[in-house]
């Protein structure tokens, strides 16, 4: 019988060693602290739903994701959270259904991944995320903007920030006109995703397109960069719907926002960006380090998220790895000398340890070698 290392953890999942857990419990309670100060109201989702609620809405793309088990006491599905998004968008939907025109929460805790999202990436990662409910205008979206920057600025990351944003209108919008079929729409839509200019000239003109659809659909990859890519996009995409020029509008807005509340971030935009393209109906932004593909926080605007619990309306957040941004700095944490004290039952020792525990000191007892 061959013996198995029963201390191995399964591939993707990892724990937290004493001065890890202290660095990431010192940023957590800064970064809850500071979404607070904002007006976000903290929220704790359950660690399992039923299926069928985990995968509404915008969970329906986390099916691959999440790991199933049966309710031993209902007999029905399971599901162990992939993303904790769809839970708050019930929360907001169906408990909290009565609140202010405007709702602001915020989250925290595990989710679990049946596979790794990244190359070397947890599969066990620590959401933490804020969402804004019943506000379709940009100055929301803005206001998560800004918030992520400032959640990863308080993180104390030593390096320049990249914001990337685009708007899933204008691809949609594109496809709508082109009148793509579902099968159409999504392998143009991974081919795009990878910037394949071939593949997608190919798979266009397989499509039979008109030539102002097929050039425009082809313009998408390309365009992506600075502030200027608006003002080509004006021109190449002239000829789309209102849908698409509505998006178009948005991001210009966003730009002027981003002038007056952020001047000192660096912003790509990238029209062909359709990260969460099957859920996210709006403006959608990354942040990365310089020089990094891996993102440091995501979000998006995902409007009438709420529909499938009852009360639809629109939504705009954005979520990150705690643990993942935790592990790629080192806190200041100063190793406080432990105070070491003999076993004792007497009351006196008792009442002194307590008044310098309170104080904050660290106070160890000296057991016996029994």
């Amino acid at each position: 019988m061959i013996r198995k290392d029963r201390w191995l953890l399964p591939e993707g999942i990892d724990e937290l060693m004493p001065m890890q857990a202290e660095q990431l419990e010192a940023l957590r309670r800064t970064l809850i602290d500071r979404m607070q100060s904002w007006g976000y109201k903290l929220v704790f989702p359950p660690l399992v739903e039923y299926l069928d609620s985990l995968l509404t809405g915008t969970g329906k793309a986390l099916d691959l994701q999440t790991f199933k088990l049966t309710d031993q006491l209902s007999g029905r599905l399971m599901g162990i959270r992939a993303d904790m998004t769809p839970q708050v968008a019930r929360i907001a939907a169906h408990n909290l259904r009565d609140h202010e025109d405007v709702l602001r929460l915020c989250y925290i805790g595990n989710v679990l991944h049946t596979v790794p999202q990244g190359q070397g990436t947890s599969r066990n990662p620590i959401q933490l995320g804020a969402e804004i409910y019943g506000h379709a205008g940009p100055e929301s979206d803005m206001e998560i903007i800004q918030l992520m920057i400032e959640m990863l600025a308080s993180s104390e990351l030593d390096t320049n920030l990249l914001l990337d944003i685009g708007h899933v209108g204008i691809y949609r919008g594109l496809a709508n006109e082109a009148e793509l079929t579902s099968e159409q729409e999504q392998a143009l839509f991974s081919a795009l995703q990878r910037k394949e200019l071939p593949l997608i000239d190919t798979l266009l003109s397989q499509y039979q397109l008109s030539a102002d659809n097929h050039a425009m659909l082809l313009a998408l990859a390309e365009l992506n960069g600075g502030v200027e890519v608006l003002e080509q996009a004006k021109h190449v995409l002239s000829k789309a719907s209102d849908q698409v020029q509505n998006a178009l509008r948005t991001l210009q807005t966003m730009v002027e926002l981003m002038a007056e509340r952020l001047p000192d971030i660096a912003i790509n935009f990238d029209l062909a960006e359709l990260r969460g393209y099957h859920y996210h109906t709006g403006v959608v932004f990354a942040a990365y380090q310089a020089g990094s593909s891996q993102a440091l926080a995501l979000g998006g605007r995902y409007d009438d998220i709420g529909a499938d619990f009852g009360q639809a309306q629109p939504a705009t957040g954005f979520s990150l790895d705690l643990k993942a941004i935790a592990s790629q700095f080192i806190t200041n944490v100063e190793e406080q000398e432990p105070i070491i004290v003999e076993w004792s039952s007497d009351e006196a020792q008792q009442q002194k340890i307590e008044q310098l525990r309170s104080q904050g000191q660290t106070v160890i007892y000296q057991l016996s070698n029994k």
